[in-house]
């Protein structure tokens, strides 16, 4: 499956958000739209070609896509500490090949749900999960290292 017309896919002709590595077959970022911004930590790994599902993917480049989530996933384990970790390849949206880690916290605004689902509101905490800013960036910068 080749690429898409020019337009035709977000993930063809955009980052995705805030470039944090990248190789030739897969780019990290972190996610800079609304679902980054209510969860902290939240990125994306994107593979470069327009694919739309794993299955499209040779036995080996799955090994190494899945191999990128699950280092990214450690790293996000070990500096922001989340209660559980979400992994996601839906692709609804948008139909190009790409995975969502994302911590979560018991006192995040969705949790047990799942990020897209609505909040339930009728029994939130007073106070939401604060993620401290220097671990955010600490994170930010381990899979700059690890990536580079």
């Amino acid at each position: 499956m080749g690429m898409p017309e020019a337009g035709a896919c977000i993930l063809c002709d955009q980052s995705g958000g805030q470039l944090l590595a990248a190789a030739k077959q897969w780019r990290i970022i972190a996610a800079d739209d609304d679902q980054g911004r209510a969860f902290p930590g939240f990125t994306r790994i994107i593979w470069q070609a327009h694919q739309r599902e794993m299955s499209d993917l040779s036995t080996t480049e799955q090994g190494v896509l899945m191999g990128v989530v699950f280092e990214v996933e450690a790293l996000m384990r070990q500096h922001l500490g989340p209660d559980k970790i979400n992994l996601a390849s839906l692709g609804n949206h948008v139909d190009h090949l790409h995975w969502h880690v994302i911590a979560r916290w018991r006192d995040d605004s969705h949790f047990p749900a799942p990020i897209w689902a609505s909040p339930d509101v009728s029994d939130a905490p007073a106070s939401r999960h604060v993620v401290d800013p220097s671990a955010l960036e600490g994170y930010w910068q381990a899979l700059r290292e690890r990536f580079a």
